[in-house]
C-alpha cells in the first residue's frame, strides 16, 4: 500500500459487515463490463488492452476513453467498464478498529505484550494475523461478506490491498502465512464470480499466479521502482500500473515512452480524488 485511500464510507460499511459476516452466496458477476476477456471457470479476467483508471478516493463518471475502473467495495461499479472492487485483505481500516477488536480480537496481530501491531506507515491500521489456519479461516470468513457483495453489485474482478504486509510486521509474520490467507480469498473471490488481483508484491514472480491462483496484477508504482518487469514476465499483458504525480522522477512523456512498463499505465494524484477537486490528475499514455 503506497497511498493513503482509506475513506470513511469504507469503514462504516465495513463496520456494518463485520458484524454478519459469513460466506453469503452471489450470483456470478454478469459484470457491468463492456471491456472483455475470454471467461474462465464463471468468472472473467481482466482484458490484456484497456485504459484504467483508479478512482478509490471517490466514484466519479469515468473520462472519455476509459474501459477499467477500480472502484472501493462500498461503491458500485461503473457501467460500460471492467470494473474492480477493492478491499483492505491483510490491515483493519481505522474506523472498523473497535470492532475487530470487540468481535474478532484473536484475528489481529499482536506483540508478546498483547499489544495491536500496526502499520510503521500509517499506525491506524493494524495488522491482520495469519500466523495460523485457524486465524486465516476467521479472517477470510469476515471478509467474505465484503466479497460477496462485490459479486451481488456486478464488480468483474476484486484486488486485496496489502499483501505484502509480512514485509511490515517486525518479522512476526510470515510470507507463507500471507499468502495462505491470499489463496484463500482468492478462492473466495472465484466462488462468487471474480477475477482476483495481486496487489503490488513483485517479490512473488510467477508464484502469485501459478500457485497462489491470482488472475492479474494492480501495482502501484512499478516505473518508479523499477520493478514492472517482475509483473510482466509473470502475467503478460495482464497489469495495471499506477503512477503517483508527487513522487514521478521524470516527465510523463518518457513514462509512456518507456518499452519496459505495462501498456496500462496511468498517472494520478496521491489521494486519488475526484475531478472537482483542484489536486486531481489523471494521466495516460
Amino acid at each position: 500500500m503506497r497511498t493513503r485511500t482509506v475513506l470513511l464510507t469504507t469503514a462504516m460499511a465495513l463496520v456494518a459487515v463485520l458484524g454478519t459476516a459469513g460466506c453469503a452466496e452471489a450470483a456470478p458477476a454478469g459484470g457491468a463490463g463492456t471491456a472483455r476477456a475470454a471467461s474462465t471457470a464463471g468468472y472473467t479476467n481482466l482484458p490484456t488492452s484497456g485504459r484504467p483508471d483508479y478512482q478509490l478516493g471517490g466514484a466519479y463518471a469515468p473520462p472519455s476513453g476509459v474501459t477499467i475502473v477500480e472502484r472501493d467495495s462500498t461503491a458500485k461499479p461503473a457501467k460500460g467498464t471492467y470494473s474492480i472492487c477493492y478491499v483492505n485483505g491483510f490491515q483493519t481500516q481505522p474506523e472498523a478498529a473497535r470492532t475487530w477488536t470487540k468481535s474478532y480480537p484473536s484475528a489481529i496481530l499482536r506483540d508478546r505484550a498483547g499489544k495491536p501491531v500496526s502499520d510503521p506507515g500509517w499506525p491506524d491500521e493494524m495488522l491482520l494475523d495469519t500466523r495460523t489456519a485457524a486465524k486465516r479461516a476467521l479472517i477470510t470468513k469476515v471478509l467474505a461478506k465484503t466479497i460477496a457483495r462485490c459479486g451481488d453489485r456486478g464488480f468483474d474482478a476484486v484486488e486485496f490491498d496489502n499483501l505484502d504486509s509480512w514485509t511490515r510486521s517486525g518479522k512476526r509474520l510470515t510470507r507463507a502465512g500471507n499468502l495462505a490467507l491470499a489463496k484463500s480469498l482468492v478462492t473466495t473471490g472465484h466462488r462468487h464470480g471474480l477475477a482476483v488481483g495481486q496487489k503490488n508484491t513483485p517479490q512473488l514472480g510467477a508464484s502469485g499466479r501459478e500457485q497462489t491462483g491470482f488472475d492479474f496484477v494492480v501495482a502501484e508504482e512499478c516505473v518508479q521502482y523499477r520493478e514492472c518487469s517482475a509483473y510482466t514476465k509473470a502475467y503478460g499483458k495482464r497489469v495495471i500500473d499506477v503512477e503517483y504525480a508527487d513522487t514521478l522522477e521524470r516527465s510523463w512523456g518518457s513514462v509512456c515512452r518507456l518499452t519496459s512498463r505495462p501498456a496500462m499505465t496511468i498517472l494520478r494524484d496521491r489521494d486519488l480524488v475526484a475531478p472537482s477537486s483542484d489536486e486531481y490528475v489523471f494521466e495516460h499514455c
